[in-house]
């Protein structure tokens, strides 16, 4: 029994290879043919993405989310483009002076 389940796990891993063997061959055929047809016509090959649009930029679902979120602080491009036309460069989150604390108890000081 163990020496039939060999064989069969042997076979099924010799048709897994054939498939990805086969697989890669028809892409590579493709790809030839691309190439082949491109050289004749005297056309550039464009790659894949290119041909089919340009669509897919992996860098935007990354700038969609970064941009997503304003920052509490101006960045330095803020603060010199805010120099530059005369406004403030102030931060919108402004501390206040320490009076304004009501919720901190003042301990003495003590020395060493």
């Amino acid at each position: 029994m163990n020496f039939i389940f060999r064989v069969i796990l042997l076979l099924l891993g010799l048709v897994f290879a054939a498939s990805l063997a086969v697989a890669v061959m028809l892409l590579a055929t493709v790809w030839g043919v691309r190439y082949a047809w491109g050289r004749l016509t005297g056309k550039p090959v464009m790659p894949w993405m290119a041909s089919m649009g340009g669509r897919f930029n992996p860098r935007s679902g990354f700038d969609r989310f970064r941009h997503a979120v304003k920052p509490d602080e101006p960045t330095a491009a803020d603060v010199v483009s805010a120099r530059a036309r005369g406004d403030s460069v102030r931060s919108p989150i402004a501390i206040g002076p320490a009076d304004d604390v009501t919720d901190v108890r003042a301990r003495p000081v003590r020395g060493d």
